[in-house]
């Protein structure tokens, strides 16, 4: 039985939209289940591209139109039990979430979305992990700072019609109009004081037929939980170490595993001798695979002891003799010519590179596999889990129906988990020896093994007359970015052709905020078979800290200040309204000292805008950042201590890559195999100071996750810059 959310009612301006909503309309329905279990699906296309605010408007690009944002929504379509709601007999509302909890937040902010719809404290809301569910496909892919953005529709519909039907089933047992009723703290209120919990109705619910009272979500005035500073829901789980984690996990009889990998990338085993660790101690079995040996053992102390005791003959590894130099020649020869400046007019020109660079995260690659004749069960830390559903079938034998693929949560990722090789590696090896296994890549693994941001090249050329930009063109290369899964493929899914994945990406994410003429930015990617991967903003972090320094330098040809040449071209109010802000609040132009400096930035993706505004200080053993302004409009703000968050955790991703973080590939190896070699900023390279001002607030949420690290990035080249009068051009600085 299917019940709605009007169409009329969801084009208010009161639910927060800032206007009609074009992009969807949701249906919710009741699934056949014992108590109240509400879903919902999608119908309608893509929103229609916004209105421009600017005097001599660019032409739109086509993240204009449609972003990854847009994409991922559009994946959802036709996935009709996406989204599911259920009320428990024990007062539980339980959303389980289609998407990673990967340190964003995610399922804080949903918990907040449906505890605010339903009116239910927020101790009470549940927010699981979805296992991976082929019949949702990359729509469960988590990506493209895309989940709350996604999710904000269909899940306050479908909580408001379990509210509803809640309210419905309290009116007929208590013979009230429903019209009479109220609710609160996860219980419906009758006029004379009566309550009774969710819980005690949800059997009652689930056999209403038609809600007495309107399904329709809340307006924007009545929110009491959206938009109010909350603490994440399973903070105390993390800080006292009761979260569990892939390796956590209880599974009887999983044998702790890891694996010896070849010393240049993709090397190939030819042979090897285990014969003297099988006889070490606790040593069960030694397992050959495609990327190298697997040692089992009764603990990871063991195993990792007995890698040194098997004897590997290694063949050539895929990328062998190749090194940063040699990668940098051929970026550079991918990049068509300029185009020649017109006459009477004057170019600023820059060419830039960056390193390639590692996701690094806390929690290493990691999975638990069990498996059996005829079945496999995985418990992974997975952004794209129909994708590593797919692969673990297709490594062992099976139909992805026969593996059940469990979504764990995991300690970061910037990227990293929408790649699934621990899984894959776990359940070879569970099959090879009948016993269900824990394998744990070491850091050495992930730093030299693991995927990478890729190199990548820049030229810039923005052509300039009286005082104004006539034309601005961005060509870039890179090493070619492997998208051929989650998020990626969605692009392929939702219809994009490119040459490459990665360009067809580059097209839909790059798009210059400032009216600079007649903008060009075209990537051409160069094949090598090595192990890339999407990093935090994928493209945007090399390519909008590129514009932003040119910006910088545009300005100074022009004789004008940074942050109003700024102001003068950005394209909308709202983007020069956060550039007003961390210009106030961090007092732009102040007096400073020899060899310290400001630095200003501004990126505008994922329907949101971000400006950051940094100082450093040059003049000791290397540059430190003393005092950090960021702020945001993610238009509406469902938790703002978790948008808080995200911001200052991009800071430092944009401090680490411009000054401190890259990797060396020398030979065919990675140079870097731990934190110690591994620039990574550290405490003592954060700032002194970091304040996060939201601005704007309305309509719907935008995307955070990406969104920062750019601009933290190109705040704090420019800033080196103006510290140091240098310009730079290659990045990290101290690479």
């Amino acid at each position: 039985m299917r019940t709605h959310a009007s169409e009329d009612a969801v084009t208010s301006e009161d639910m927060g939209n800032g206007g009609p909503l074009t992009r969807r309309r949701f249906l919710t329905y009741v699934v056949a289940a014992p108590v109240l279990t509400v879903a919902a699906t999608s119908v309608g296309d893509l929103i229609a591209p916004s209105r421009a605010y600017a005097v001599v408007p660019s032409p739109p690009q086509p993240e204009n139109i449609a972003d990854l944002g847009e994409v991922m929504v559009a994946a959802t379509k036709a996935a009709q039990h996406l989204f599911v709601l259920e009320v428990t007999v024990d007062n539980r509302v339980v959303f389980r979430v289609p998407r990673a909890e990967v340190g964003q937040g995610i399922t804080t902010a949903l918990a907040i979305v449906v505890a605010d719809e339903i009116d239910a404290r927020l101790v009470d809301v549940d927010a699981p992990l979805e296992d991976a569910r082929q019949d949702i496909g990359t729509a469960q892919s988590t990506g493209g700072s895309s989940s709350v953005r996604s999710l904000w529709d269909p899940v306050r519909s479908i909580a408001a019609d379990a509210r509803a039907r809640l309210v419905t089933a309290a009116a007929e047992k208590w013979d009230l109009p429903a019209r009479d009723l109220t609710t609160r703290d996860t219980k419906v209120w009758a006029p004379d004081g009566r309550s009774a919990t969710y819980g005690s109705l949800t059997e009652a619910a689930a056999k209403v037929t038609v809600p007495a009272v309107s399904t329709d979500p809340k307006s924007a005035s009545e929110y009491r939980l959206i938009g109010t500073a909350t603490t994440r829901i399973d903070a105390r789980s993390i800080v006292t170490g009761a979260a569990k984690y892939a390796l956590d996990l209880d599974v009887p009889g999983a044998l702790p595993t890891v694996v010896i990998r070849p010393p240049t990338l993709k090397g190939k085993v030819k042979s090897y001798d285990a014969s003297a660790a099988l006889k070490l101690p606790g040593v069960v079995a030694v397992t050959q695979l495609p990327s190298g040996v697997a040692v089992s053992a009764k603990t990871f102390d063991q195993a990792l002891k007995a890698r040194s005791a098997v004897q590997v003959s290694w063949g050539s590894g895929t990328v062998d003799g190749v090194s940063d130099a040699d990668i940098k020649s051929r970026l550079a020869a991918a990049i068509p010519p300029m185009t020649p400046a017109p006459p009477l007019t004057q170019g600023v020109d820059a060419t830039f590179t960056f390193a390639f660079v590692n996701h690094a995260p806390m929690e290493v690659g990691s999975a638990v596999a069990d498996v059996q004749s005829g079945s496999a069960e995985i418990w992974v830390a997975s952004k794209s889990p129909t994708g590593a559903q797919s692969a673990v079938a297709d490594a062992v034998g099976l139909e992805a129906d026969d593996v059940t693929l469990h979504v764990v949560r995991a300690g970061g990722s910037f990227g990293r988990r929408i790649y699934y090789e621990p899984a894959v590696e776990a359940a070879r090896v569970s099959k090879a020896i009948g016993k269900p296994v824990k394998l744990m890549w070491t850091r050495n693994d992930d730093m030299r093994h693991g995927r990478v941001r890729p190199r990548s090249h820049h030229q810039l050329r923005a052509v300039h007359a009286g005082g104004e930009v006539l034309t601005y063109e961005h060509r870039a290369s890179c090493v070619e970015l492997d998208m051929g899964s989650g998020t990626g493929q969605a692009l392929v899914d939702a219809g994009y052709v490119s040459p490459t994945i990665g360009s067809a990406f580059f097209n839909i994410s790059e798009a210059c905020p400032y009216n600079f003429g007649v903008v060009t930015e075209t990537l051409n990617e160069v094949s090598y078979d090595m192990p890339t991967a999407a990093w935090r903003s994928v493209y945007s972090a090399q390519a909008r800290t590129a514009e932003e320094i040119l910006v910088d330098e545009i300005a100074k040809a022009l004789g004008t200040d940074p942050v109003a040449m700024r102001r003068k071209f950005l394209k909308t109010a709202d983007a020069r309204a956060v550039l007003d802000k961390v210009a106030t609040e961090g007092k732009w132009g102040r007096s400073m000292s020899s060899g310290t400096a400001q630095g200003v930035a501004l990126h505008a993706e994922y329907r949101s805008i971000a400006a950051c505004l940094v100082e450093i200080n040059c003049n000791g053993d290397k540059p430190r950042i003393t005092k950090a302004v960021m702020a945001l409009d993610v238009g509406r703000q469902v938790n703002p201590s978790g948008l808080r968050a995200q911001a200052m955790g991009s800071l430092t991703d944009g401090i680490s890559t411009v000054l401190l973080a890259g990797n060396h590939l020398d030979d065919g190896a990675f140079r870097e195999g731990s934190y110690s070699d591994f620039k990574y900023a550290r405490q003592a390279d954060a700032p002194l100071s970091c304040d996060v001002y939201l601005v704007g607030g309305t309509g719907k949420p935008g995307g955070v996750g990406e969104l920062c690290v750019p601009a933290a990035a190109g705040a704090v080249a420019n800033a080196y810059a103006r510290a140091t009068g240098d310009k730079p051009r290659n990045f990290p600085i101290n690479f």
